[in-house]
């Protein structure tokens, strides 16, 4: 092991290191806090290869698990062990998207040391049947705080209850939220706390700026160009996005002003990121424009600058941003563009790192610019759109209203009120139905006993059990109280055919299977006569 360290150029342990490997050797539960930048990978890394000498892993079932939040830092724990373990015969597995099932499966099968997982992927495994967790004697969650952001925080659990009691637990995080801390007390048992620095802090090492820009998108631009172009020892730089489509416009847009330049954010497919990086990391490209998927974690010790295009919403994404510059004791540049509505974004920064951020150039009059702008949601009335939606939302006051006592009507009505009725059946019951006419004047001119039986219950019947054509399909129908088609013409006390008139009256009398319908008039489709009888059984 020591051999191991001394090759890859190592001679004196970090803070973390020195103080969270001994507490690991002695198998305990640790909690790590320490800013970004400080070692912790290697601070798990260096105790568990030592006791992983003595053992033997079992197929589907290994003896570590190391659970990250991104792919690229999945992959880069596992260059850790590769570059440590030179001198040890371990299986290292790594689970991550993007990649084959069946390549993984086979590694599983094999038996494996060092698990190193995604969370997504690595219930994936578990759910299909290939992977078994009840041999892991030490779990370490990395960069907790991420896994949060990022919602893992669920499946951290369910893994947690999957994996022995007994086991090893190793926690690091750079920030400690109150979940997290929930975490923490439910999952480690009287783990030995390890912090090297106050939470949330930036490195010393990093000079930190901020630079005002304009609001629009292509004077952030000038401005990014202009501060990459007057920076001095710029070797290689990071610049981040708060949005992935954001990452592609700034990586066009340097592609155009020919500049040395690579995207990386969480659309790209895996071999498309690690190629990225590699190529990043051997400085074949200068820039590299990046979403908060390469802000935690990502060792690339030579970077000297970092830009954030967008200001991070969230005070804690800044400090993992930064802390990408100014690794291992380097020095660093930090550079923010800040635009007229980024005051509060800024004030949550500076209040977490408990520093005032200086201004490289002139700096923004925040109270002029809120007075100046536009209240947010809101339009001028002297503007035709502003007009127009004043128009609009008097029209919907008006509306409102007619539309409540429509609707209370139809309530009424529906409820078998008497005492008032809609004023669609009120303007129908002034009017006699035109059917009704039809047939007081046939049976004027013939007696209804020298009328044929079926013809009387043809006439009886609704108009759309018998209508053929767009002539009939119109045509007025009675809306008669219903029966049986076998009767006889019924009548009642005034002598005319079917009752109509008495139902549309004010005196109307209430029949089981009478209900009244509500604003179609006289063209009332038959199926909505006929009665609803329960079924039996």
């Amino acid at each position: 092991m020591l051999a191991a360290v001394e090759a890859a150029g190592y001679t004196e342990p970090t803070a973390i290191q020195a103080a969270a490997i001994p507490h690991v050797l002695q198998k305990r539960d640790v909690l790590g806090l320490a800013q970004t930048g400080t070692g912790k990978t290697a601070s798990f890394t260096l105790p568990m290869l030592t006791l992983l000498e003595k053992g033997r892993a079992r197929a589907r079932m290994p003896r570590t698990l190391i659970l990250e939040p991104t792919r690229e830092l999945a992959a880069q724990v596992e260059e850790n062990f590769n570059k440590y373990g030179i001198n040890h015969k371990l299986n290292v597995a790594l689970l991550i998207g993007g990649t084959s099932f069946g390549d993984q499966d086979k590694k599983l099968d094999r038996g494996v040391d060092v698990l190193i997982a995604t969370p997504g992927r690595l219930l994936d495994h578990t759910e299909r049947g290939k992977l078994l967790l009840q041999g892991v004697d030490i779990l370490v969650i990395d960069e907790a705080d991420r896994m949060l952001d990022m919602g893992f925080i669920p499946d951290i659990e369910r893994i947690c209850k999957l994996i022995p009691f007994t086991r090893q637990t190793l926690f690091f995080s750079a920030t400690m939220p109150p979940e997290i801390q929930r975490l923490v007390d439910t999952f480690l048992h009287n783990p030995a706390r390890v912090e090297v620095a106050r939470a949330s802090s930036t490195a010393e090492t990093v000079t930190q700026n901020i630079v005002a820009s304009g609001s629009k998108d292509f004077d952030k631009r000038a401005t990014l160009r202009r501060m990459i172009d007057q920076a001095e020892n710029l070797t290689n730089a990071i610049i981040f996005c708060n949005r992935k489509r954001d990452v592609q416009t700034v990586f066009r847009s340097l592609q155009r002003h020919e500049y040395s330049v690579g995207a990386l954010h969480g659309d790209m497919d895996q071999r498309s990121r690690m190629a990225t990086l590699e190529q990043f990391r051997k400085n074949e490209l200068t820039l590299l424009v990046a979403s908060d998927v390469a802000a935690r974690g990502l060792d690339i010790p030579a970077v000297s600058h970092v830009y954030n295009y967008d200001i991070p919403t969230h005070a804690e994404d800044y400090v993992h941003r930064i802390g990408r510059t100014g690794r291992a004791g380097r020095s660093g540049v930090a550079i923010t563009l800040v635009t007229p509505g980024d005051q509060k974004y800024l004030q949550a920064i500076e209040k977490l790192i408990e520093r005032k951020i200086p201004w490289l150039d002139e700096e923004i009059d925040f109270d002029a610019a809120a007075a100046e702008r536009p209240r947010r949601g809101g339009r001028s009335s002297s503007s035709p759109r502003g007009r127009k939606a004043e128009a609009d939302a008097s029209d919907e006051a008006a509306e409102r209203p007619a539309r409540k006592r429509r609707s209370s009507a139809k309530a009424e009505a529906k409820d078998g009120g008497q005492d008032e009725a809609p004023k669609a059946e009120k303007k129908a019951a002034s009017k006699p139905a035109r059917s009704a006419d039809k047939a007081a004047e046939a049976e004027a001119k013939q007696p209804a006993a020298d009328k044929p039986a079926a013809e009387k219950a043809a006439a009886d019947k609704p108009a759309s059990s018998g209508r053929s054509g767009g002539e009939q399909r119109n045509a007025p129908r009675d809306r008669g109280p219903r029966r049986d088609q076998n009767a006889g013409p019924s009548r009642d006390r005034s002598g005319s055919k079917g009752g109509s008139d008495n139902r549309r009256g004010g005196n109307r009398r209430r029949h089981d299977d009478d209900e009244p319908v509500i604003g179609l008039g006289d063209h009332v489709p038959a199926f909505l006569l006929r009665e609803i009888r329960p079924s039996k059984g």
